[in-house]
């Protein structure tokens, strides 16, 4: 498994929890790997469903917004995508910060309307707990929380 962290168990639990309640799936065919859209089926409106019930489980609010967005921190236009397609650059960042995605799945002509098919389990596992981490360091405002974008 590629995650970005070890994924807590505790955390895992619910996380897991959380994406087969609100796909109508068994635990165990929610994997860390498993893609969203490919692997469990989830359509947009899923995404909502999953979110909202992450946040309560942990009572943190996921800010809406992209992954994207705090890829294409601190890049100018044109440098992170240019008519929707990522640059080499963008796609270098887009992999940091998706760590737990196959390297080889960031291809050249990838466009930023395809980004969420390349979301995993493991994408929201990691988000969770890095909002558990900030929140436990006091780093999480709602202001701050809603000026940095995750999803």
């Amino acid at each position: 498994m590629s995650t970005s962290m070890q994924l807590d168990p505790q955390v895992w639990t619910k996380v897991q929890d959380a994406f087969a309640v609100a796909l109508g799936l068994e635990e165990d065919e929610v994997v860390p790997e498993a893609k969203l859209i490919e692997d469990l089926g989830a359509e947009s409106l899923d995404f909502l469903d999953i979110v909202f019930r992450l946040e309560r489980a942990f009572d943190i609010k996921i800010p809406r917004g992209g992954i994207e967005a705090e890829a294409r921190e601190d890049m100018d236009d044109g440098v992170y995508e240019v008519d929707g397609v990522l640059t080499p650059e963008g796609l270098a960042k887009l992999a940091e910060v998706m760590p737990e995605v196959p390297a080889e799945e960031f291809r050249e002509g990838l466009r930023v309307s395809e980004i969420p098919e390349l979301f995993r389990v493991a994408t929201f596992a990691n988000i969770v707990t890095l909002l558990l981490e900030q929140k436990a360091l006091g780093k999480i405002t709602p202001v701050a929380t809603e000026e940095r974008a995750v999803i």
